[in-house]
């Protein structure tokens, strides 16, 4: 079994609400295992035989469209993927203070990342510091700046993403993993 988590866009806001144990219950249908939630339910912990993540977000998304009645964007790592995120430290040198450290999912890997960086968001401190593979890493700076780095990157990119505080990634590789 190989386990992974999927991260989920936009599962609670908007005024649509699942239940943990509801979303629990979806997941687990697909044949899914040792299905469980961290925080906010757009968090899935989960294992399964298959060692194809983009065949595991398909089914997760239809499954969700089926269930909810709307579109949810799945974003499925293994826990080797989420270790490798860590290990690149992707913000050593960045000062503490007041600062959040974030990372945004994307749906794939892009040949030559189409913008240069580092990046600072318009109207903003925040900064879009590095791309690696399907992670594109931000630093903000607190005033409600921690969902800048999301709407900026789906806006200039054309494509959905979601975006989790690296401490979040961070938990859910000492609770699981």
């Amino acid at each position: 079994m190989i386990g992974y988590v999927a991260f989920l866009r936009g599962i609670n806001v908007g005024g649509r609400t699942v239940l943990k144990e509801q979303l629990k219950e979806a997941i687990a249908s697909l044949g899914l295992q040792n299905v469980s939630t961290y925080k906010q339910s757009g968090n899935v912990i989960f294992e399964a035989d298959s060692s194809d993540p983009s065949k595991i977000e398909a089914k997760i998304e239809t499954k969700l469209l089926n269930f909810l009645g709307y579109q949810v964007a799945v974003f499925v790592r293994t826990f080797p993927q989420l270790r490798r995120i860590i290990k690149l430290d992707p913000f050593k040198g960045q000062k503490i203070k007041q600062t959040s450290f974030l990372v945004t999912f994307l749906p794939t890997a892009f040949p030559s990342f189409p913008l240069q960086l580092p990046l600072t968001i318009p109207k903003s401190t925040a900064q879009i510091i590095l791309s690696k593979d399907t992670e594109v890493f931000s630093v903000t700076h607190g005033g409600g700046e921690g969902a800048l780095p999301n709407s900026f990157l789906e806006s200039k990119l054309k494509i959905k993403t979601t975006t989790r505080n690296m401490n979040t990634v961070l938990e859910i590789l000492a609770k699981y993993n």
